[in-house]
């Protein structure tokens, strides 16, 4: 079912292609905190944050892959800031998912107001490159016809 919101010219997502930048994304957020690479504090803690909300950019459009871009980025961002906030509550059953590894890197566990801008970050840079690579793409088969 087409997405009301999106633009006529706009190219459906390939889930494949998606699914494998989802994976590269995945791989380099996880190195990118790892401590192997000679990352100021700072470049390795809000770099990791960006990785982690272009993650999220990824995985949305891999879940929607007709949605606009501009739906894909909203919703990136709802998700990743209610992540955020959701630190603020800390019930015993939450705390101990936050406790594992998979759930501290899905869930995080401490609020921290500039997280919010690394997020922005990602999820932009994430819809930057989308918006470019169509554009791209329409304009090759545009010449192509």
């Amino acid at each position: 079912m087409p997405d009301k919101g999106r633009p006529a010219d706009q190219l459906r997502r390939s889930r494949l292609l998606y699914a494998l930048s989802g994976a590269l994304v995945m791989a380099t957020g996880l190195l990118w905190r790892s401590g192997l690479l000679p990352l100021s504090s700072f470049i390795a803690k809000y770099g990791g944050d960006a990785f982690w909300a272009l993650l999220v950019f990824v995985g949305l459009g891999f879940l929607f892959p007709g949605a606009s871009t501009l739906r894909i980025t909203v919703t990136s961002f709802c998700f990743a800031w209610a992540i955020e906030f959701s630190q603020l509550y800390h019930a015993p059953w939450l705390n101990s998912i936050r406790s594992t590894k998979p759930g501290h890197l899905v869930l995080g566990s401490t609020f921290n107001a500039p997280d919010l801008l690394a997020y922005a970050v990602g999820i932009l840079l994430g819809a930057l490159a989308e918006s470019t690579c169509q554009s791209m793409f329409r304009n090759r088969t545009n010449r192509a016809r």
